[in-house]
């Protein structure tokens, strides 16, 4: 069996396994993969992508986040505190689908692999931090 039925294969056997819940992302993630990788002013479009590849929750959400994952560990977290965390959790959720979107769009423009982009944007975000 060639390596391409082979990736197919295992592509739609992970799809098989995923919940109703995810599919709808994974259908916008495959629909963008399938797009044709189109080579116009990309330095507006590169900075729109890293826009979103680089949004984080707010630091005072953050916190807040990391407080209530904690307590929640300790079953320390009250009804609207549980809700409060699952809202949290679906925004982490949207902002990783969106990041990876915009990173796979961003390596295809790019000609690079996802990899490749992947660790370029972590080595360039951890050389601005020691700055």
């Amino acid at each position: 069996m060639s390596p391409l039925v082979e990736s197919r294969q295992r592509a739609i056997l992970l799809i098989e396994q995923l919940s109703q819940e995810k599919l709808p992302a994974v259908i916008q993630l495959l629909e963008l993969l399938a797009e044709p990788v189109q080579k116009s002013s990309t330095s507006d479009e590169e900075n729109r992508l890293l826009a979103i590849i680089q949004r984080r929750l707010p630091e005072e959400q953050q916190l807040r986040l990391n407080d209530l994952r904690h307590r929640c560990e300790w079953s320390q977290l009250t009804e609207s505190e549980h809700a409060e965390l699952i809202k949290f959790e679906d925004r982490v959720e949207e902002l990783r689908v969106n990041r990876l979107a915009s990173l796979i769009e961003l390596a295809k423009l790019k000609d690079v692999d996802l990899m490749t982009l992947n660790q370029e944007i972590s080595s360039s975000k951890e050389s601005s931090r020691a700055a």
